[in-house]
């Protein structure tokens, strides 16, 4: 009886063994089999989202591809690491978007994506993520207002240092009544973008390429 006992005892374990592989095996092949077209979607999501500040005709590379790290900087102020994606025609730097924090925002930091000719000029600002007030704060997202357009074509070489304030500073950007901290925000941090760009531009194109960026 005993015997018998073991002898059911090992079966059943050994079936258990067997059903743990199988079930393994099945979970590692479902994890390489969708592993390539997760990456791919992640890919061209982060694709669409590049172009939205950077046109297509500047560039014949794939932004996501072809990203540098770029260390923690207090002029974009970023606490850690982020990335530089370059842009190119036939090898030749044409523009780089750039990660940067606005980190004076009403309700904390404003996150922002912005691009950069590589003659200093903006093709494009958008914002990532804000905690600003709802309402006070919409007219920074692109998906409610154009006042993130205004950007748009602005430099250095264009607009003098007193100019990067809003109007009420004395500046040359519009802003709305009673919701004067998030564009000043904004306003500082792009224009903070931009010194960093003109300090490190030849630095930006030359760094070696992040693989895992493209992942």
């Amino acid at each position: 009886m005993s015997e018998n006992i073991a002898r059911h005892s090992v079966q059943t374990a050994a079936l258990m063994i067997v059903f743990t592989l199988v079930g393994t095996l099945l979970l590692v092949l479902a994890f390489f089999s969708t592993r390539g077209p997760i990456a791919e979607s992640e890919r061209k999501a982060k694709l669409a989202l590049l172009e939205q500040v950077l046109p297509t005709s500047l560039h014949d590379n794939d932004l996501v591809t072809d990203a540098a790290d770029v260390p923690p900087n207090d002029e974009l102020g970023n606490r850690d690491a982020t990335l530089a994606y370059r842009a190119r025609m036939a090898g030749q730097p044409t523009a780089v978007i750039l990660e940067a924090v606005a980190p004076d925002g009403y309700s904390g930091d404003i996150k922002l994506l912005i691009g950069v000719r590589a003659d200093g000029e903006i093709t494009g600002v958008r914002v990532l993520a804000h905690k600003e007030t709802p309402g006070l704060g919409d007219y920074i997202d692109i998906a409610k207002s154009n006042w993130i357009k205004n950007f748009d074509g602005k430099s250095l070489a264009k607009l003098p240092e007193d100019g990067w304030k809003v109007k009420k500073d004395g500046g040359r950007f519009d802003h709305m009544a009673g919701a004067t901290i998030t564009p000043r925000a904004v306003v500082k941090a792009v224009h903070k973008a931009l010194k960093y760009f003109a300090a490190h531009r030849d630095q930006l194109f030359a760094a070696p390429a992040v693989k895992e960026s493209a992942t």
